[in-house]
């Protein structure tokens, strides 16, 4: 009889529990499978999101493909509107500045890709935004916009490409020694091999001019004077000991600038 007693207070304590705390147990369940709910759907608008992005990623890539202009920017137009933040919108300012250039409207390709700089969603999109910029500016014949455009970025998987485009802007601009020191930056990477013309690199260098540095020792060599400490006259000899220092600046500058040999990443 206890017993029996002893269990009939059982229930009515669970009772007693269920009217006090049933409601939040109802509620608990009802929100927890509200949530699993609430993230599967998320889930699917995102997949379904990726999925109307990724055909019309594919349908601008075709009419690129065509260099049918107009349709392509049409379609590029509604990426950039209704997926601005997806890797294919990175991908069509890409294809867009490929189409520009292939239409010789270089400067609308050059302002796609600062809006991939500014805009993108993905780091790696942007990294080759970033290199395709340096092309057209140095195709353009403004080799001074590209130092600041890609030397902030030389540690990355880019960079033998970084540094090359580099080098050739030094020589755009008469900077021969610090051109060469990113042509050697460049043949460093354990990467090189796969991502630039290593033998196009090295004509790169062997084509640079000489220096005034050089210059000036194969003078000396010439010179029955030069070993024997004979002083110039007056006016003479100026210019030369003054393009020898710009030259020992330029070799000083250049080592602070590269930083001896480059460490390599992706």
């Amino acid at each position: 009889m206890d017993e029996l007693l002893s269990e009939k207070e059982q229930i009515e304590q669970i009772r007693d529990w269920w009217k006090e705390n049933g409601t939040y147990v109802i509620a608990g369940i009802v929100i927890g499978v509200g949530g699993i709910f609430g993230f599967n759907q998320w889930k699917s608008s995102q997949i379904e999101t990726r999925m109307a992005a990724s055909t019309l990623f594919e349908a601008i890539a075709e009419e690129v493909a065509e260099n049918r202009l107009e349709p392509a920017e049409a379609l590029a137009a509604d990426m950039y509107a209704e997926y601005s933040t997806s890797i294919y919108a990175d991908q069509a300012r890409l294809a867009m500045a490929r189409l520009y250039m292939d239409q010789g409207r270089d400067e609308d390709a050059a302002d796609t890709l600062r809006k991939l700089l500014s805009q993108g969603a993905d780091a790696d999109m942007q990294l080759i935004g970033r290199l395709r910029l340096a092309k057209i500016l140095l195709y353009q014949g403004r080799p001074a916009e590209v130092l600041p455009l890609l030397d902030a970025h030389t540690d990355t998987g880019f960079a033998a490409r970084y540094f090359e485009a580099i080098g050739d802007a030094h020589v755009a601009l008469g900077d021969y020694d610090r051109a060469e020191a990113a042509y050697l930056a460049a043949l460093s990477d354990p990467r090189a091999s796969q991502l630039i013309d290593t033998a196009l690199v090295q004509m790169k260098i062997s084509d640079l001019p000489e220096t005034p540095l050089e210059s000036a020792g194969a003078s000396d060599a010439g010179d029955p004077t030069a070993d024997v400490g004979v002083e110039p006259t007056a006016g003479e000899g100026v210019e030369d000991v003054e393009d020898v220092e710009d030259v020992e600046g330029a070799e000083e500058n250049t080592d602070a600038d590269t930083g001896g040999d480059e460490e390599p990443v992706e």
